[in-house]
């Protein structure tokens, strides 16, 4: 009976040393698996951080440090001719609205941004419908509207002009049919209405790409069940099609708003802001005071006046968004 019992108290003592060890073990496997859990992690977030890490070195490079530059300039005067770098606090401001050349200016961006935007979003649409169908060589038609888009703004700009002159080839035309062509660049209401025409048609083919992606976007479903109902085309398009598209149409606005107030190469080449400074819009202004006239001081403060002025409308559309873009409710 006594060798039983201490048989007994043996094998007890050998399961619990054995179940003890066991359960140290498995603690030791599992902090093992979480390190290398943690190392996978880590190696993830590495190899994530290297892929976002051109982006964001860019960013930081190419638009915070010229933000805050433009910031810190804008209260210096600084004339690069004359070696002159001094603070004068808030003279570049009061310069600012006392300068009698900024209304115009800013009415001249104002007209020209709206023309640009009503003419190329419109066409685009256009093109974007008439495109988005099945037909013989459509694909040829949508590679020769595009095209503007590749082509050197400058080069396109100087063919332009050559043809806008008052010898030009678009007068020349309008010889043929017995009619007197103006100075188109040389004339106040011409000038604007030529850089306008001009930058429109160099990206309308952009804004045209992108409507037709999202009009082949729309489900065929929902516009044959329209159709079954009675509903017309323009009916179909105007309470189906364009809700549906209305994100794009958002993406397409902000887009050609940002890119209207930011135009220079046409106005440098076509116009250099005349007649007068019926074409002097803001980025050229920008440019004549701060590397023709060496007021770069006064050139921040303008681009800090640019800045924010983008800022505005793009928040202004975000916020707007909700009331009419599909699916934004």
């Amino acid at each position: 009976m006594t060798d039983t019992l201490e048989r007994e108290t043996a094998t007890a003592g050998r399961t619990g040393r054995t179940g003890r060890s066991g359960r140290a073990a498995d603690r030791s496997a599992a902090r093992v698996t979480r390190r290398r859990r943690r190392s996978l992690s880590g190696n993830d977030n590495l190899v994530g951080y290297l892929f976002v890490a051109p982006q964001v070195l860019g960013i930081v490079a190419f638009v915070l440090l010229p933000l805050v530059l433009i910031f810190y300039y804008s209260f210096h005067e600084w004339n690069v001719l004359a070696n002159t770098f001094r603070f004068v606090g808030t003279e570049n401001v009061e310069r600012l609205f006392s300068d009698p050349k900024v209304a115009p200016v800013l009415g001249a961006t104002g007209i020209f941004s709206v023309g640009l935007v009503i003419g190329n979003l419109s066409i685009a649409l256009l093109l974007a419908v008439m495109l988005n169908r099945k037909a013989r060589a459509i694909t040829l038609f949508r590679t020769l509207f595009f095209s503007p888009v590749v082509v050197s703004l400058v080069a396109w700009t100087i063919v332009w002009g050559f043809l806008l002159q008052n010898d030009g080839g678009i007068n020349g035309l309008l010889q043929l049919v017995g009619v007197e062509g103006p100075n188109w660049l040389r004339e106040g209401p011409t000038a604007m209405l030529s850089v306008i025409v001009v930058q429109v048609f160099k990206n309308v083919g952009l804004n045209m790409i992108l409507f037709l992606s999202a009009l082949q976007g729309v489900p065929k479903e929902i516009t044959e069940a329209a159709a079954i109902d009675g509903a017309g085309p323009f009916r179909t398009f105007g309470r189906i099609t364009l809700p549906l598209i209305s994100p794009m149409i958002l993406l397409t606005t902000i887009i050609t708003i940002v890119g209207s107030l930011q135009v220079f190469a046409q106005i440098a080449v076509l116009t250099q802001g005349g007649p007068g400074i019926s074409t002097t819009v803001l980025v050229y202004y920008l440019f004549q005071q701060a590397f023709e006239f060496h007021r770069f001081g006064y050139g921040s403060t303008l681009a800090l006046v640019l800045f924010v002025i983008v800022l505005i409308l793009t928040v202004v559309q975000w916020q707007l968004r909700k009331r009419w873009v599909h699916y934004e409710n």
